[in-house]
């Protein structure tokens, strides 16, 4: 049976519950939160797995080694003491990412430099030959995390950050990342069970996320490669077979999934993008603004999340258009949760409503806001009254 070990999964900030929510729901083990991060056990089965099936994962990491340093040659010994051999070859590419928060180290790029000096002396005097350093397509990428004097070594498992789900060959103007919409989509409480609108769709990213949430299709199973195939103890068997066991696992879906765009070109790239992600049966994509169309029914539940456009990226009237974001859902589309990030704080004020949440995000470096909006079919009163009577 293989041995379990300990892994990091990186995240973003207001991320790391549902993240941990994942991984319980996947079978990890002993699973703890912190910033950014979720910590958790599993074997190299679970690896692999984590890497295909987490949303809301950026990286696995795999931590190999941890101490504390207090110079530059305490840094070059501890990282020339790792037994480097069992995880690459003399004849390998690797390549070294450094993140320090320290004050016995200024730049992450020294660190870099000094640790890659301890690996390739390190071959050297022990076999006469060096692995060589390929920032591009290495085939092992070491992640070095310093925080004051604790120097933790990890392996990265995934490579490119798991946000590069492999479906998305065409996009539009600022793209909201991956993770970051598949995050909001499970924050909003998204679970398949009732119609879906993406009114602002862009190239179709949250409509994607939602389908694959929706039928329970591995977030990664698009993607091209992960870091740990050119591993030394690579097993494509055992991947083949955790990749068989996470598509049982999918499930129907029986509702409509819609994506809305007033411009022409962002429909081209959504559909281009939705085909890419062998998902045409469960979504559609049209051209419409959202500000002139209306719920096709409004005596059905409907789920509404978007990324608005934001001045940071485009022109726009904020007042005008957040106003009529409020009244286009308060008029025409009764019976809809309605969810929508936004890093325009003040332009809230706009939208004429109230919102019944408000999570603190933040997309790319600006600070944002989810909020949630619900629209009743009648006056919220009337609801309110009902639902009394009922109870009474």
């Amino acid at each position: 049976m293989s041995k379990s070990f300990k892994m990091v999964a990186k995240t973003f900030f207001g991320f790391e519950e549902i993240l941990a929510k994942e991984l319980r729901d996947l079978g990890a083990e002993r699973v703890e939160t912190g910033t950014r991060m979720v910590s958790f056990f599993g074997d190299k089965g679970f690896m692999y797995k984590a890497n295909l099936s987490l949303r809301t994962a950026l990286k696995i990491l795999k931590p190999i080694a941890s101490k504390r340093i207090k110079n530059e040659k305490d840094l070059y010994n501890f990282i020339g003491s790792i037994k480097w051999e069992e995880f690459m070859d003399s004849s390998d590419s690797f390549a070294i990412y450094s993140t320090v928060n320290s004050t016995i180290f200024n730049h992450s790029q020294f660190v870099s430099l000094k640790s890659k000096d301890a690996i390739v002396d390190k071959f050297r005097n022990e076999t006469g030959k060096r692995p060589s350093v390929d920032t591009e397509y290495p085939d092992v990428v070491i992640n070095i995390h310093i925080q004051e004097d604790k120097c933790n070594v990890s392996l990265d498992s995934s490579g490119a950050s798991l946000h590069h789900r492999g479906y998305r060959t065409a996009t539009n103007i600022a793209p909201i990342n991956e993770v970051l919409a598949a995050g909001i989509l499970l924050l909003s409480g998204w679970d398949g069970q009732c119609d879906f609108i993406d009114p602002m769709c862009g190239s179709g990213t949250i409509a994607v996320e939602a389908a694959m949430i929706a039928c329970n299709i591995p977030a990664n199973l698009n993607r091209k490669e992960f870091a740990f195939e050119k591993w030394l103890d690579w097993d494509l068997d055992l991947f083949e077979i955790i990749e068989k066991s996470v598509l049982k696992k999918t499930r129907d879906f029986h509702f409509k999934i819609k994506g809305f765009d007033k411009a022409p070109s962002a429909v081209r790239k959504a559909i281009d993008n939705v085909k890419n992600a062998n998902l045409e049966d469960f979504i559609s994509i049209e051209n419409q603004n959202f500000f002139e169309g209306e719920k096709e029914d409004k005596e059905k539940p409907l789920h509404m999340v978007f990324n608005p456009p934001y001045g940071e990226r485009l022109e726009l009237d904020e007042e005008e258009f957040y106003k009529n974001v409020g009244d286009t859902m308060k008029k025409d589309y009764p019976g809809t949760q309605a969810w929508f990030i936004t890093s325009n704080l003040e332009a809230l004020k706009y939208v004429g409503l109230r919102p019944s949440r408000k999570i603190k995000l933040f997309n790319g470096k600006l600070e944002s806001r989810l909020v949630k909006y619900e629209m009743y079919s009648g006056s919220k009163r009337t609801k309110f009254q009902e639902k009394k009577s009922n109870t009474d």
